[in-house]
């Protein structure tokens, strides 16, 4: 889960890693009413999770109320990349000294969380990491020990930090470290990670993604994120703890075991098809959890064709045979099913659907004549 920037920042206070002030808003009055009590000036963001906000008119400087006003106006309800700002964060302006870069993520081909820092800040990372490496220094953390201060700091020396910060940066590293450690966090980065002229070092932004994984152990975390743009259909998914995330092509895909569905979407395109979604159905589904998952696929007008490649193992295909049947029963799709069912209980499977003779589902026996088949479909062939 990604969070806004304001939501980052707030987990960072919570941790002690300084943030200006400023407060999240979602309407013209309150724009104004939070920039008076901030005090002038103030900078109003728009708070959507996509980049280039700046460019896009979504980050102003505002000197005074009336510009607070003019600012707020213009930037709630702009589209930004196809998201809508629904809120905006007005923060006390910073002076800027000079501008730094910091993040903990997981590093997964080394199998530990790594720090990396460099003072090419404000600019995205990876033009940083292609242009010039040499200035952006990694360092992989022992998890069973954590950042201690110590190697903070020698990588902040490495990396040239000015010598009158070097212990507010690595004070601010462990703490970015206890960010990601404790929030059970993949991503959080600050950047730019600034110096003021009086020499305080403060994260002028955040950028903090959650691992959905571990939000059983975060009730706290419970509504973060950007909700007010999350597409419908994944919104739905989630509440049905169903693995949905929707692409952009025509053709719904449904499978069990995300390598499974990875595959199955390589496949697809290899075939000359776009995926519309990936839909993991999960190991040990029952109809019932086929039915949703249908219902999910469907609710997308885009798809045009859907293909089930399902193996079983600890899903039964019966299981999913009885869910497709289900779910022709309650909702009558208009668009063509292609099936291939393999593994546990597959010739029963196939049988159920031979006996419903459901309209318009066509059976497959391998995964690449399973692809070729629905790309046909949804091209009307």
């Amino acid at each position: 889960m990604d969070l806004l920037e304001y939501q980052g920042k707030q987990l960072f206070a919570k941790h002690g890693i300084p943030v200006s002030s400023g407060k999240a808003v979602t309407t013209v009055d309150d724009a104004v009413a939070a920039a008076n009590e901030i005090g002038y000036p103030v900078v109003v963001k728009a708070q959507v999770l996509i980049g280039g906000r700046g460019k896009a008119g979504g980050v102003k400087l505002a000197a005074n109320e009336a510009e607070a006003r003019e600012h707020a106006s213009s930037i709630l309800g702009l589209d930004i990349k196809g998201h809508i700002t629904r809120t905006v964060w007005i923060e006390a302006a910073s002076d800027i000294a000079t501008e730094y870069y910091a993040s903990i993520l997981l590093d997964r081909s080394a199998k530990q969380p790594m720090l990396m820092f460099s003072t090419e800040g404000g600019v995205e990372i990876e033009t940083v990491a292609e242009e010039t490496p040499e200035k952006l220094i990694k360092f992989h953390i022992d998890a069973l020990n954590g950042l201690t201060r110590d190697e903070a700091r020698k990588v902040v020396e490495q990396g040239g930090a000015d010598a009158d910060v070097l212990d507010q940066l690595a004070d601010l590293l462990v703490k970015l470290y206890e960010v990601w450690l404790q929030e059970d966090a993949s991503l959080a980065e600050i950047n730019p990670l600034i110096i003021t002229p009086d020499r305080i070092v403060k994260a002028l932004d955040a950028k903090v993604s959650l691992d959905d994984n571990a939000s059983f152990r975060h009730p706290e975390h419970e509504g973060l994120g950007d909700t007010a743009n999350a597409d419908p259909i994944e919104l739905k998914a989630k509440e049905q703890d169903v693995v949905y995330v929707k692409l952009d092509g025509n053709i719904g895909v449904l499978g069990n075991g995300a390598g499974l569905v990875m595959s199955t979407l390589d496949v697809v395109a290899q075939a000359g098809g776009e995926p519309a979604n990936f839909l993991d159905a999960g190991g040990g589904s029952d109809a019932e959890k086929i039915e949703q998952a249908v219902e999910l696929i469907l609710s997308n007008e885009n798809v045009k064709a859907v293909l089930f490649n399902i193996f079983g193992g600890i899903t039964r295909c019966d299981e999913v045979a009885k869910g497709l049947i289900a779910a022709f029963a309650k909702i009558q799709p208009t668009v063509p099913f292609v099936v291939r069912l393999d593994g546990t209980n597959d010739v029963q499977g196939r049988e159920l659907l031979h006996e419903a003779a459901l309209p318009n589902v066509h059976a497959a026996t391998t995964m690449n004549d399973a692809a070729a088949q629905v790309v046909a479909l949804a091209k009307g062939a």
